[in-house]
């Protein structure tokens, strides 16, 4: 069962509920695949549509999105907003494979920086070169960026 077809099942039971809020949170993830199908350069994916893998990258970004509006919606002072992201967040979050931890994405970044030979901040593109690939789709940039900055200034 692909995840398009779990979103459509999840749409079907949130509107036999009777769950507003949670029918239009979904149809507005199906309606980012749907646009990931449509935005998509490759024609046989588009008559076939997303796979899994893809679906996540559309759902990533969604997630991402979220992210990005509650920190500017908390800057504005608009709690009503906030809540409202916040739940479309946790709704997208239930369809991604769970985050690294600090920890893990530390011990990657560890063997990245004794691959790399970097000593300092100047040579991060090196060091995120060689991580990037192993933390894809698993972390979040943001805060893979900011343990490479750490370990790197601890040294």
């Amino acid at each position: 069962m692909t995840i398009k077809d779990k979103l459509n099942d999840e749409l079907k039971t949130a509107m036999k509920a009777g769950e507003t809020r949670r029918r239009d949170i979904i149809r507005m993830v199906l309606a980012a695949i749907k646009q990931g199908e449509v935005d998509t350069l490759d024609p046989q994916k588009r008559a076939t549509g997303l796979s899994d893998e893809d679906m996540l990258a559309v759902l990533t970004r969604e997630a991402k999105r979220r992210r990005e509006s509650i920190s500017e919606y908390e800057k504005g002072g608009r709690a009503d907003l906030v809540a409202s992201e916040r739940e479309e967040l946790s709704f997208i979050e239930t369809y991604l494979p769970q985050l690294m931890g600090r920890d893990e994405i530390a011990v990657l970044a560890r063997e990245a920086i004794a691959e790399s030979g970097a000593t300092s901040e100047k040579q991060m593109g090196a060091i995120m070169q060689k991580l990037m690939p192993k933390v894809k789709g698993k972390a979040d940039g943001k805060l893979v960026n900011q343990v490479v900055k750490e370990l790197l200034s601890a040294r």
